[in-house]
């Protein structure tokens, strides 16, 4: 492994430690600050009903998304969150644009800075929002705004999507059609994209090997 790689991992595990901390500390910091501490029975009841769904989410992100974003951006990415919606995009983005295939030395640095400078922008573009709410939130909240921020996702996965298909459309056929049909029949499974992720993942690969082996890609 890499100097590069080492220094990448030590710290991305002090960072996602350090965000795992300060994130706990928010409600114990409340907790001792009213002196209202909830009965042990009643946190484990709620951790029971969520806990669960979001555990196999974030294993199932971590195997799906590494693969693609690298180490250093996995590791900036869950740091910063937004991975689906806005990191991962950006990521897969810049490195298409500068010809860099994910998994690659290359690939590794330009997701990187990608998810870096998204956090950055992320960041600000919060700031201004934040200072200039009672100016915007009219504006937000109108009602002929609210499609567009409706379909904020679709249209980001979308256009990358134009991009990706245009090039594999073999490849992509098997687990678009599965996933237009899945959702056409349980249009209730929208929520479950996080899980949905890794079997179109899944999809993907058993296709693309079975089009590979009789030479059709």
């Amino acid at each position: 492994m890499s100097k590069y790689m080492k220094d990448t991992d030590r710290y991305g595990k002090i960072w996602i430690w350090t965000a795992a901390v300060v994130v706990l500390m928010v409600p114990a910091v409340i907790c001792i600050y009213y002196n209202a501490w909830p009965e042990g029975t009643a946190v484990l009841k709620g951790l029971l009903g969520v806990a669960p769904i979001y555990w196999t989410v974030g294993v199932i992100e971590v195997i799906t998304y590494t693969p693609m974003l690298g180490t250093g951006g996995t590791y900036l990415a869950f740091v910063t969150g937004n991975l689906t919606s806005l990191k991962a995009p950006s990521a897969l983005n810049a490195m298409e644009n500068a010809e860099v295939k994910p998994g690659s030395e290359e690939g590794e640095v330009i997701s990187t800075i990608a998810i870096s400078t998204c956090s950055i922008v992320t960041t600000l573009v919060l700031v201004v929002g934040v200072c200039a709410l009672s100016f915007v939130a009219p504006i937000l909240n109108s009602p002929v705004l609210e499609p567009a921020f409706n379909n904020i996702l679709p249209a980001l996965f979308g256009g990358l999507a134009v991009v990706y298909v245009s090039k594999n459309w073999k490849i992509a056929l098997a687990p678009l059609i599965f996933m237009v049909i899945l959702f056409l029949c349980v249009p209730s499974l929208a929520s479950s994209v996080g899980i949905l992720v890794p079997v179109g993942v899944i999809i993907s690969l058993v296709s693309a090997r079975i089009l590979y082996k009789k030479g059709l890609v």
